[in-house]
């Protein structure tokens, strides 16, 4: 509570001003009065006498003075009640993984949490806080007991050992508690943007702050180390507020990681690409020469090394650049590790995965024909005639029991290469294909698990029908036959069936991206084809686009005729007829002008080499993953792709399912979001099976995509656990800020609390007869003095 006084409520600030002035002249006047009088007092007992008189003038002149003023602004007694109002302090606390590394009381966020509370006993300011990282800071006051209670702290450093040790694909996987951390989301941020945050606060249409707390290690992508103090004035947009920084760390833990993995122009298959690998030691960790490796991760089996070598480390940096080369196009998995000196105390950043798309500059097939026909001459002349086709095709013109008349050395045919073929130069083909090709006659029995095994290293094959293919080329109950999509035990059937027939599209044929060019020119009417070889039911996991009108398999469903299959790491195709030549010259292709051809084996040789156009959808994982937070993973299927969506996510390397997702999937192409849970370190292959709403009885399996993605332990963040106090004092000298550490933050200079008037009284202190006679009073006892003292 206080009082005061105050001039009477019924006058206005001008006549108060008015009144002010005539009484300050009054008193001028009376002064200069006094002063020409002194000049004339004698001395003496006289002179005593007029001195007297004189300040007996002064006096009553002044309570004249005074009393007229008093009658004036008649004065009031006002007594208020109110409250302090302390000023809006927005604490921005540093929601980036770094924040679980090292700090000076436990982890970072630990130390986090120490500044808070020691913020939290200022009485005298209001504090917002908010969560900084990726984009517009998200506030930690504001949430929900709900969204409170599914908060779960990331995992710190040293929690990180336990955390590995979860079992694959468990739910808590990687999930450790950090001791008192302060509000956080359920997910860390992996950027540390404080001029986002700034920015985002300094337009908002509230309140404005009157000072800035930032929580943080120091290492922000923005603002950089280079423009801090332009960069941080330009994100308060001309506010002139002081923004205090409050430092977690002061030293790095003793490590050595790889800080970052840099590639050279893009990756292209069968062709060299150079990676520049930065290698730092912090904490005073010796190191000098650290070994380092790049590995390549596959579905089955160890990683496949594709690189050694040796950084040499000066000043705390080392750089190393590895040569590599990819076989395969699509997503590739590469492991960069380090042997790191004894002592390293943050393991987890001595591993880092990098995602590789790997392109094609050619596709590079190799097309083995066993005998010369309309088909195989329809299928040769579109490889030839596809610049981006690399085309080596063999046609087996004399078979070993031709009678040819004639000696072998007068004959022009070379010998089939098939050793050289299938053991020296598989690895370099993309695709291989087997049009009508018996097996047994020339030696390529002995080379089939080589074939197998190339398929199983993402090598595709298509295995092209005629009366030498599939069953009656020798190919039933062989390593070969697992990897097609369908099965060719099929007992004592005929192996062929001559009867004309027309192809059969299925629902899930007609929802394939594979068959969309197909069909876009001819309708869902296929030709007349010759015949057909004879297969049994499909294989888990094939996708069946066409089947025969009338043959059925032994379980009674449709037999396939054209299949899709995904084993391992490769793709197979099997096409069981030979007269795909008819989309190319025939009456029928006449309505389509033979364009039907070219666009049915594209869309073959395009799904075959992962071609986006072919995939029924695209799955990546929002934003990354990083090993033991929970992940999400974005599904973006094509228009047209409508029904129930299974993910099955695997390991690379063991192959074992780790998770299995469902969604519905509409057919606008609009994304689909699925939470997937945490994954421990290591390399992942999303399988994506979309399956149309209401297939037929012969539908197996829908359309099918595969994405491989990588998770971290900590990632970028955990790359360089350096903290950056010098960037947060020049953010504090930029803005007129101090920079504290936690223990020291309840002692930063923020701004004084404003008291804000809630209740107020007013009371007259006397009424207004009492200082009109209090006036006159003086005024007349003053002109008493003045008389008697001879003053006129």
């Amino acid at each position: 509570m206080t009082r005061s006084l105050a001039p009477s409520g019924d006058l206005s600030s001008p006549v108060v001003a008015v009144a002010c002035v005539v009484a300050a002249l009054s008193f001028g006047l009376l002064v200069l009065e006094l002063v020409r009088a002194r000049g004339r007092v004698a001395t003496g007992v006289a002179g005593a006498a007029s001195a007297r008189a004189a300040l007996g003038t002064a006096f009553t002149g002044a309570l004249a003075v005074l009393g007229l003023l008093a009658a004036i602004l008649r004065p009031v007694a006002v007594t208020s009640r109110g409250s302090l109002v302390g000023p809006k302090v927005v604490v921005l606390v540093d929601g980036s993984r770094s924040m679980d590394l090292p700090g000076l009381a436990g982890t970072r966020r630990d130390s986090a949490a120490q500044a808070l509370a020691e913020l939290g006993k200022r009485a005298d300011v209001r504090l917002s806080r908010y969560l900084f990282g990726e984009g517009a800071p998200v506030s930690a006051d504001a949430r929900t007991p709900d969204e409170a209670a599914a908060t779960t702290p990331p995992p710190s450093a040293s929690a990180a050992a336990s955390a590995a040790a979860a079992p694959a694909g468990s739910a808590d996987a990687g999930a450790a508690p950090a001791a008192a951390p302060p509000p956080a989301r359920a997910r860390a941020q992996r950027r540390s943007d404080l001029s986002a945050a700034l920015e985002a606060l300094a337009r908002a249409a509230d309140e404005r702050p009157s000072a800035f707390v930032v929580v943080s290690d120091g290492r922000l992508d923005r603002p950089g180390p280079d423009d801090t103090a332009a960069a941080t004035r330009a994100a308060l947009e001309g506010l002139d507020i002081p923004v205090h920084t409050v430092a977690v760390a002061t030293e790095s833990a003793r490590d050595a990681s790889v800080r970052a993995v840099r590639t050279s122009g893009a990756a292209v298959a069968h062709q060299p690409l150079s990676l520049r690998i930065d290698i730092g030691c912090s904490g005073g960790l010796e190191c000098d020469a650290v070994p380092v490796v790049a590995r390549e991760l596959r579905e089955q089996g160890a990683p496949t090394t594709l690189a050694t070598g040796t950084a040499h480390v000066e000043g705390g940096v080392g750089t190393v650049e590895l040569g590599v080369t990819l076989d395969r196009a699509g997503t590739r998995i590469v492991e960069v590790a380090i042997d790191a000196p004894e002592g390293d105390e943050l393991p987890e950043n001595d591993v880092r995965y990098i995602t590789l798309d790997v392109a094609r500059d050619r596709i590079r097939v190799l097309h083995v024909a066993g005998r010369p026909t309309y088909d195989v001459r329809a299928l040769r002349m579109w490889l030839k005639a596809d610049a981006s086709v690399d085309v080596v095709a063999f046609f087996i013109l004399r078979t070993p029991g031709d009678e040819v008349n004639a000696a072998s050395d007068e004959l022009a045919l070379i010998p089939f290469p098939v050793d050289e073929l299938f053991s020296v130069h598989l690895s370099s083909f993309d695709a291989v294909v087997l049009q009508d090709f018996d097996a047994a006659p020339y030696g390529l029995t002995k080379h089939l698990p080589a074939l197998a095994q190339y398929v199983d290293k993402g090598g595709g094959l298509i295995m092209v029908g005629g009366p030498n293919a599939f069953v009656q080329g020798n190919y039933a109950r062989t390593r070969l036959a697992r990897v097609l999509p369908v099965d060719l035990d099929i007992g004592r059937a005929p192996k062929v069936d001559l009867g004309a027939f027309v192809p059969r599209i299925t629902a899930a044929g007609r929802a394939a991206p594979v068959l969309a060019p197909l069909l876009a020119l001819i309708g869902d009417e296929m030709p007349e084809m010759p015949g057909t070889n004879v297969v049994g039911d499909p294989l888990p996991g094939a996708t069946v686009l066409m089947t025969h009108p009338t043959r059925t398999t032994a379980s009674g469903a449709p037999m396939p005729v054209l299949s899709l299959g995904e084993h391992e790491s490769g793709r197979t195709i099997a096409l069981t007829i030979d007269g795909s030549h008819r989309l190319l010259f025939s009456a029928f292709a006449s309505s389509s002008a033979g364009r039907a051809h070219g666009a049915f084996w594209d869309a073959l040789l395009g799904w075959l080499m992962r071609d986006p156009r072919f995939e029924p959808a695209s799955i990546e994982a929002r934003g990354g993953c990083l090993a033991g937070e929970e992940t999400t993973l974005v599904l973006r299927p094509l228009a047209g792709q409508g029904g129930e969506a299974r993910v099955t996510i695997a390991r690379l390397g063991s192959g074992a399912v780790v998770r299995t997702l469902t969604a519905r999937v509409g057919g606008g192409g609009e994304p689909v979001e699925l939470a997937a849970g945490r994954f421990e370190p290591g390399g992942y292959a999303a399988m994506v099976e979309i399956v149309p709403a209401g297939g037929a009885a012969g539908d197996v399996k829908g359309a099918t995509t595969r994405r491989d993605f990588a998770c971290e332990r900590g990632g970028d963040e955990w790359a360089d656990p350096r903290p950056d106090v010098a960037r947060l004092e020049a953010i504090a000298r930029a803005t007129g800020g101090a920079s504290v550490l936690p223990l020291a933050a309840g002692s930063l200079p923020l701004p004084a609390a404003t008291q804000v008037a809630a209740e107020r009284h007013v009371a007259p202190l006397l009424p207004p007869w009492a200082w009109t006679l209090a006036a006159a009073v003086a005024l007349g006892a003053h002109w008493i003095v003045r008389r008697r003292s001879g003053l006129a």
